[in-house]
C-alpha cells in the first residue's frame, strides 16, 4: 500500500475539502462535500458524542445519500455550522428531492475547543457563515494542522489538529481519511514527541522519529509540559472514505474498523470525556468483485484503520503555535530536537 498523489482524503476521486477559521477565536469550520452525492453511514464510540442528522446514517435507517459533511469546533454552537451548509446548497438546489422540494442532507459532528485561549466573547453565533464559508472553499487540495476544525484542536498535553491520510491499495482501491484531533488522551509517548502511529508512518509523513524503544509507564511525563493530562480538550471527529462501492452497512463497518486507528494512535482513545465518531464513506465508483467482497472488505477496512491513525499524527505534526495558546505545539517542542 502507498500513499494517493496528495497524501489527502481527497485522492478519493470527486471529494473535496474546504476550511473555514477564525484565528482570533481559535476554532472553525471543515466541509466534505463532492459534486455528487454520496453515500455515507457513522458509527459512534466516545461517551459524549455533538451530532447532528447522523441517525438518518444507521443502517437500518432511510437515508442513503448525503450532501456534505460538516466537521466543526464550537460545542454545541458549532452545530449551526450545518445550517449554513444546507442552506448554500439548496440555493444550488442541492439535495433530497421530495415533490418540489429540494433538503440538503449534511450530517455534522463537533469538538470541544472553548476552553483553548480564543476570544469566544461573540455577539452572534459565527458558525453558520463559517460553514457557508468553508463549503465555498472546498477543493481538492486544503491546509493540515492549524486550520478548519482543527484550529482550535487540543490534546492531553500539546495542540491537536486537522490531519488527513490516504492509501491507494494495490488492487486499484483508493482510501481516505479525515480526522480533527481534539482527544482528552495523547498521541504521543510519554515525555517524548514519539507518536504512537510511528509504526505505520509513510515517508516520514509525521517526522520520521519512529517508534519509542524505551518503557515509560503511561501518563508520568517528566517533562512539565507534557504533564498536563487533564480535561481541556475532548473528542475527535473524522471521516473514511473510499472509491469502492459499499452499501450502507459496508459503510458502517468500514467506519468501526477505522476507529481501530483512533485507538492506535491516540491513548487512552473512546474516553467517557471524548465524543470519538468516525463517518464512513463511499463514493461509489469501482464495484467490489462478488468473487472476493469479504476480502476487499476486509482490506479496506484495514487500510481505513491506517490512514485515520496517520492523519491523527498529521494534523498534530502540522499544528502551529499561536498567541494565547494554552498548549505547546509538537512542533514548538520538538522540531528543533
Amino acid at each position: 500500500m502507498k500513499p494517493g498523489k496528495n497524501n489527502l482524503i481527497t485522492d478519493v476521486a470527486g471529494l473535496r475539502v474546504g476550511n473555514a477559521s477564525l484565528d482570533d477565536a481559535k476554532t472553525g469550520v471543515t466541509v466534505l462535500t463532492s459534486d455528487e452525492p454520496f453515500l455515507a453511514s457513522v458509527d459512534v464510540m466516545g461517551g459524549a458524542p455533538g451530532t447532528r442528522e447522523t441517525d438518518c446514517l444507521a443502517p437500518s435507517n432511510m437515508v442513503n445519500d448525503v450532501d456534505a459533511i460538516v466537521l466543526a469546533g464550537g460545542s454545541a454552537f458549532g452545530l449551526d455550522a450545518a445550517s449554513g451548509v444546507t442552506d448554500a446548497l439548496a440555493e444550488n438546489d442541492r439535495g433530497f428531492r421530495v415533490g418540489p422540494v429540494t433538503v440538503p442532507i449534511v450530517p455534522a459532528a463537533i469538538i470541544f475547543d472553548l476552553l483553548n485561549g480564543g476570544d469566544k466573547a461573540w455577539s452572534k453565533n459565527p458558525y453558520n457563515a463559517l460553514g457557508r464559508k468553508a463549503l465555498f472553499d472546498a477543493g481538492v487540495g486544503f491546509d493540515l494542522g492549524t486550520s478548519g476544525a482543527g484550529s482550535g484542536a487540543t490534546t492531553a498535553n500539546m495542540k491537536g489538529g486537522l490531519g488527513s491520510a490516504s492509501i491507494v491499495l494495490s488492487n486499484g482501491y483508493t482510501v481516505g481519511a479525515l480526522v480533527v484531533v481534539n482527544p482528552h488522551g495523547s498521541v504521543v509517548t510519554p515525555d517524548t514527541g514519539h507518536f504512537w502511529a510511528a509504526p505505520f508512518e509513510v515517508d516520514n509523513e509525521f517526522g520520521g522519529l519512529g517508534v519509542n524503544t524505551k518503557t515509560q509507564p503511561l501518563f508520568e511525563p517528566k517533562n512539565e509540559k507534557l504533564a498536563a493530562f487533564e480535561a481541556k480538550a475532548n473528542t475527535s471527529i473524522g471521516i473514511v472514505a473510499t472509491d469502492a462501492v459499499l452499501d450502507k452497512a459496508q459503510a458502517n463497518r468500514f467506519a468501526v474498523a477505522a476507529q481501530d486507528g483512533l485507538a492506535r494512535s491516540i491513548v487512552p482513545s473512546h474516553t467517557l470525556y471524548d465524543g470519538d465518531l468516525i463517518f464512513g464513506v463511499s463514493t461509489r465508483q469501482k464495484p467490489l468483485s462478488d468473487a472476493n467482497s469479504t476480502e476487499l472488505q476486509m482490506a479496506l477496512g484495514h487500510a481505513g484503520s491506517l490512514c485515520m491513525a496517520r492523519a491523527v499524527a498529521r494534523g498534530v505534526y502540522l499544528a502551529e503555535q499561536s498567541d494565547n495558546d494554552t498548549l505547546p505545539s509538537w512542533r514548538s517542542l520538538f522540531q528543533s530536537k
